[in-house]
């Protein structure tokens, strides 16, 4: 079964909006089959021409017809191989965007319609001239096309994650379906070692998911009743059964593929530039080589040798490189980011990370989980924390408040067995209370002890204070009317955060954070990441004023947010980074989102941008650098020392010329982002 058709990908030769009109209905196979039928045809040809007996004093033996057979062999390597050629030619014309193609088929079409006049006028032909040109630009076509099948390949990887068939439960039954039938709510079941179909919930089954074909992250994930599952990804060990949320397009792996052709489709400021200068190169060189021919036959030289001027001329002038130096970078950069965690919606986006000097990240579920979690247990009268955290859990089991919950996840994180509590009662305002082997037990925040008339001793308001200063909740565990501690609860930080931090400030990128809580939140959280500025209680509205501040201190602005409020900040930004798990409208006001909810990806973001770039303008110099050596070379400024370009020598530096930019791009595949 073929997954990339409904996964939005690309036919592997089209390579940007240049290419893609270039190579419309081209195939890999379809240029090397006439490479070779061209190059058998070419080889007696140039045996017979006159340049073999001046060069090597040697010419092969003569048959009957021999004056008519480059004649017959050439019209049959102008019709089937230079007819791509002519096609694309026309293709150009129609749309009034004149490039390579116009070039080429100009160029074969001038120096076989001369030669078929000088073989019956008794002038000298340009037959091996032209065979050998369409055969090595044959060559050069199938090379180019091989390296941008390459640069995809990574791309049709990810669409052949799927598997062709799903094992569905029904009737308490199982049965293997083909994909294709699969339909939401149905229940799965994934073997170990499985590929997963479809996007889905655990309903039963514990067992570790390698996702990094998708998220790039390198540790399995583990996964439980309730977790969510992405399709392509390979369960571990253990058996799941899996209800299934999305099909088809609606998968996240669709998703996946459908931003990165999307981001293909785009095109940066580097590629608008490149695509500009094709187009007044081909007007230059079809002006060059027609001023090149009239000088020429003005200088008295026969028609023969003008006509080889002209037609050296215009294919050294071919923007092929040009066309394809900008596009292929991005392509594979643009694979290379999904592979990598993050994807890139526009290039343009991808194109300005590098020039970043200011990363502003929105505090809530960016730097912080944006979920509570206890940070600080305190004991006091001899009571250990494991009894503190044990009581509190006890009671929090049968709340469903936020701060309950956490507590309920920090005592099972500690393997604390929890008491079953009876008479178990909310007070509005205060906290709970219940009774635990028959010792009434309360637990609340300060309001709790101030309507007991119970006082904080001071070897617990020193720390009480200090946590309320970093805008963490406090609640207190009190048994039989004795306080027993207390607990911090607050937003807990995310590890990753504080590499992200760091790696950033090495790289000497000024960090920012940006958030609507306290000073006193903002200032703690910077403190612990170690961030050089903060803005603290910034209304939802007011995000993008922020970024515009730092903007008008002549700062390049990269925002990193999730949430709908951070949709005008991400917009107004120089580079909107969307977090993968954020909401709908967050991801589509981003040029670029990470799969993770990893910080440190957006070091990744800015290396790759810079290693894009400095690609990019590698290229544009292959890709120009030649012409200014070689176009004097063909219109033959320099016959009077001796020195022609003939065309198809001509025609071999332009096809190097591409060979090595396409190389040179792939090579883009093998750095690392680490």
């Amino acid at each position: 079964m073929n997954h990339s058709a409904h996964n939005g990908e690309k036919p592997a030769h089209a390579h940007g909006d240049h290419g893609a009109s270039r190579h419309t209905g081209h195939s890999t196979a379809l240029f090397f089959r006439k490479f070779w039928v061209s190059l058998v045809l070419t080889i007696p040809v140039v045996l017979y021409a006159d340049v073999i007996e001046k060069v090597f004093k040697w010419s092969p033996p003569e048959f009957p017809g021999l004056a008519y057979m480059p004649l017959l062999f050439g019209s049959i390597v102008f019709f089937y191989g230079g007819w791509v050629f002519l096609v694309g030619a026309w293709r150009e014309i129609q749309a009034r965007l004149p490039g390579m193609m116009t070039l080429i088929g100009i160029a074969i079409s001038a120096a076989y319609f001369w030669s078929i006049y000088a073989v019956f006028a008794g002038e000298e032909a340009l037959f091996w001239e032209l065979t050998t040109l369409i055969t090595i630009m044959l060559l050069g076509h199938w090379l180019e096309m091989r390296a941008v099948s390459g640069a995809r390949g990574a791309l049709k990887e990810l669409s052949k994650l799927l598997p062709d068939t799903a094992e569905v439960i029904r009737n308490g039954k199982t049965e293997m379906i083909a994909l294709s039938e699969l339909r939401e709510n149905d229940m799965i079941l994934v073997r170990p070692g499985s590929k997963i179909p479809a996007d889905g919930k655990i309903i039963d089954g514990e067992s570790n998911v390698n996702e990094s074909m998708v998220t790039g992250e390198s540790k399995p994930v583990s996964k439980k009743d309730g977790d969510s599952v992405i399709a392509g990804t390979i369960n571990g060990d253990g058996a799941l059964k899996i209800s299934v949320a999305s099909i088809g397009e609606k998968t996240f792996l669709a998703g996946v593929m459908r931003l990165v052709a999307e981001a293909q489709a785009s095109k940066s400021r580097l590629q608008i530039l490149s695509d500009r200068a094709a187009f007044y190169l081909t007007v230059v060189a079809i002006t060059g080589g027609v001023v090149t021919l009239f000088a020429w036959l003005a200088a008295g030289a026969e028609i023969g040798f003008a006509v080889a001027r002209l037609v050296a001329v215009l294919v050294i002038a071919c923007p092929h490189a040009l066309g394809l130096a900008v596009p292929l970078v991005a392509s594979i950069s643009t694979t290379k980011a999904a592979q990598n965690g993050f994807l890139v919606k526009q290039r343009i986006a991808l194109e300005a990370a590098r020039t970043i000097d200011t990363v502003l990240f929105d505090k809530t579920g960016t730097l912080t989980k944006g979920e509570f979690g206890v940070v600080n247990i305190w004991n006091i009268q001899g009571n250990t924390k494991d009894e503190v955290l044990g009581l509190a859990a006890s009671l929090d089991a049968l709340s469903e408040h936020p701060i309950a919950k956490a507590v309920v996840i920090k005592a099972q994180e500690q393997k604390i067995f929890l008491k079953e509590p009876k008479k178990f009662e909310v007070l509005k305002g205060k906290g709970v209370r219940a009774f635990i082997e028959e010792k009434e037990v309360f637990v609340g925040g300060p309001a709790l002890l101030e309507s007991m008339e119970i006082k904080i001793p001071a070897e617990l308001s020193q720390q009480v204070e200090d946590g309320g200063k970093k805008g963490q909740t406090i609640i207190f565990i009190v048994k039989d009317r004795a306080l027993l501690g207390a607990m911090a609860l607050a937003d807990i930080i995310r590890e990753e955060s504080r590499e992200a931090i760091r790696a950033l400030k090495d790289k000497g990128i000024h960090t920012t954070m940006i958030t609507g809580d306290s000073e006193d939140v903002a200032k703690w959280v910077s403190q612990e990441l170690g961030i050089d500025e903060y803005f603290a209680r910034v209304l939802p509205h007011q995000k993008s004023e922020r970024v515009k501040e730092l903007q008008n201190r002549n700062l390049k602005v990269a925002m990193i947010g999730d949430g709908i409020n951070d949709a005008p900040a991400l917009t107004q930004a120089d580079l909107g980074v969307a977090i993968g798990a954020g909401t709908n409208v967050a991801i589509e006001s981003a040029g670029i989102i990470l799969v993770r909810n990893d910080p440190r990806d957006i070091v990744k973001i800015i290396k790759l941008s810079k290693m894009t770039y400095s690609k990019m303008i590698q290229n544009l110099f292959w890709a120009t650098g030649y012409n200014v050596v070689a176009l004097p070379l063909a219109a033959g400024a320099f016959a009077f020392k001796g020195i022609l370009l003939q065309p198809a020598l001509a025609a071999v530096f332009m096809s190097f010329s591409t060979i090595i930019v396409a190389i040179n791009a792939v090579l883009l595949k093998n750095k690392t982002l680490k």
